[in-house]
C-alpha cells in the first residue's frame, strides 16, 4: 500500500504492505483498491497549485502533493486565510487538503499534520504562540518531524528520546556535533527560527529516477533489458525538461522481498560517463551496460529501476576537447524527438532497444482518467 485512507489504516493495514495480504478484506467489501493514476494524480496536483498561486503571494512546490506558500504581509487572522484556502482548493478541485500554518516550514508540516489529525480544526492548524507549540512539541513524536531521518531516529530511540520537545531542549552544541548542520537548522525551526528559506523558484532536481514494480518476477535478461531502456528513455526525457545533464547513470535490481521461498538480491551499478548528457541514446546505452554488470540468472527480480545524477545545468557544459560536432547532432535529434513524442504522443518515437511494446504496470484496479481523457469523463445522470 502506497497510501491509506483513515479508514484503512483503522482496520490495521500498514504503510508498503502487500496487496496479496489484505485481499481478504477487499473480498468482504471493508476495503476499495485503486492501482496508480498518474496522469489524474499530475493532473489534480497541477490545479490544486494553480489555486494556490491565485490566492497567496508566493508558493513552492516541495512535490506532487504538497507545497509551501508565504503569507508575510497577509492580514490576520490567518486561520480563515487558511481555511478559506482550503474551502476554494475543495470547491474548484474537488479534494480535501490540510494546512498548516506556522512560524517555520518545519513547524508548517507539523501543524499540517494536525490539521489533518483533528476535524475540529476544519482543515487549518495555525500554530504561532509559543505556549502553544511547547504544549505541541511535548507530545509530537519525534520519529514524524520533518529532517530527522531512520538513521538518527535510531539513535534518539536507543537515547530514550520520543518527543520532538526533547530534542528542543538539547544543548545546540550536542545537536551539532551529533547531527551537523542539517540537524542543527531542524532544531532551530522547532523553535521557531526560520533556517530554511522559502523558494520562490523550485531547486533544480539533484537526482531523476524511474523505477517500477513489476506484475510478476521476471527471469530473463532480454525482458529486463526492454523495461531499463525504457526507464532510461523516461529519465532523459525528464532531464531535458529540466534544462539539464547528467554524468552518472545508475541501474537496480531487486527481488520479490516478500518471497521468502525464493533467493534475494538487491544490485546497483554505478556508470561515470565522460562527458555530461542528456542524450537519450547515451543515457539508454550507459544503463544497459549497467543492467548487465547486475543481472544474475536464477533470480526472479520484482523491480527495476534507472538513476541520474551528478546533474548539472546544461547552459555552460564543460566540453570534452575532442568531443567534435557529436553533442550538436545529440541536441539537434533530441530536440526533434521530443517535439515529435509531445505532438503526437507518448512513446510514438523511441530507441530500438526498448522494443515495440511498452511496459505495463499492474493496474487491475485503475480509476478512470476523469479530468485528462475525454473517453473518461465522469457521466453524471440527473
Amino acid at each position: 500500500m502506497i497510501a491509506r485512507s483513515n479508514e484503512a489504516k483503522a482496520l490495521g493495514i500498514g504503510m508498503g504492505q502487500p496487496f496479496y495480504q489484505i485481499r481478504p478484506l477487499v473480498d468482504r467489501g471493508q476495503v476499495t483498491v485503486f492501482s496508480a493514476n498518474f496522469a489524474l494524480y499530475g493532473d489534480l496536483s497541477r490545479r490544486v497549485m494553480a489555486t494556490l498561486r491565485s490566492l497567496v503571494p508566493g508558493i513552492e512546490v516541495y512535490s506532487i502533493d504538497e507545497a509551501f506558500f508565504d503569507l508575510r504581509g497577509m492580514a490576520e487572522p490567518l486561520d480563515e486565510l487558511g481555511r478559506t484556502i482550503g474551502r476554494t482548493i475543495r470547491r474548484n478541485v474537488g479534494i480535501p487538503v490540510s494546512i498548516g500554518i506556522a512560524p517555520t516550514k518545519t513547524l508548517a508540516k507539523i501543524a499540517s499534520k494536525l490539521a489533518k489529525q483533528y476535524p475540529r480544526l476544519n482543515g487549518c492548524c495555525y500554530m504561532h504562540r509559543e505556549e502553544d507549540i511547547t504544549k505541541v512539541l511535548r507530545k509530537f513524536p519525534l520519529q514524524e518531524v520533518w529532517g530527522i531521518g531512520r538513521r538518527h531516529g535510531r539513535m534518539f530511540d536507543r537515547m530514550g528520546l520520543r518527543t520532538a520537545q526533547q530534542f528542543v531542549e538539547l544543548p545546540q552544541e550536542w545537536v551539532r556535533a551529533r547531527m551537523g548542520v542539517t540537524g542543527l537548522r531542524t532544531w532551530s525551526e522547532l523553535q521557531g527560527a526560520e533556517c530554511i528559506s522559502f523558494e520562490h523558484m523550485p531547486p533544480r532536481k539533484q537526482q531523476i529516477t524511474i523505477s517500477r514494480s513489476f506484475p510478476h518476477e521476471i527471469y530473463t535478461l532480454e525482458e529486463l533489458d526492454r523495461i531499463v531502456a525504457e526507464f532510461a528513455s523516461m529519465c532523459a526525457e525528464k532531464l531535458r525538461g529540466e534544462g539539464s545533464v547528467c554524468c552518472e547513470v545508475q541501474s537496480y535490481l531487486l527481488t520479490n522481498r516478500h518471497r521468502e521461498d525464493q533467493p534475494q538480491r538487491y544490485e546497483t551499478s554505478l556508470q561515470l560517463l565522460p562527458e555530461s548528457t542528456n542524450s537519450t541514446l547515451e543515457i539508454v546505452r550507459q544503463a544497459r551496460i549497467a543492467l548487465r554488470q547486475v543481472f544474475q540468472p536464477g533470480y526472479g527480480y520484482k523491480k527495476a529501476g534507472v538513476i541520474l545524477s551528478q546533474i548539472t545545468p546544461a547552459t555552460g557544459m564543460q566540453r570534452s576537447l575532442f568531443a567534435g560536432d557529436s553533442h550538436e547532432k545529440q541536441a539537434r535529434l533530441m530536440k526533434v524527438l521530443d517535439t515529435v513524442n509531445k505532438s503526437y504522443g507518448k512513446g510514438k518515437v523511441v530507441v530500438a532497444a526498448q522494443g515495440t511494446e511498452p511496459f505495463r504496470m499492474n493496474r487491475e484496479h485503475l480509476s478512470p482518467r476523469y479530468t485528462t481523457s475525454w473517453d473518461e469523463l465522469l457521466v453524471v445522470k440527473a
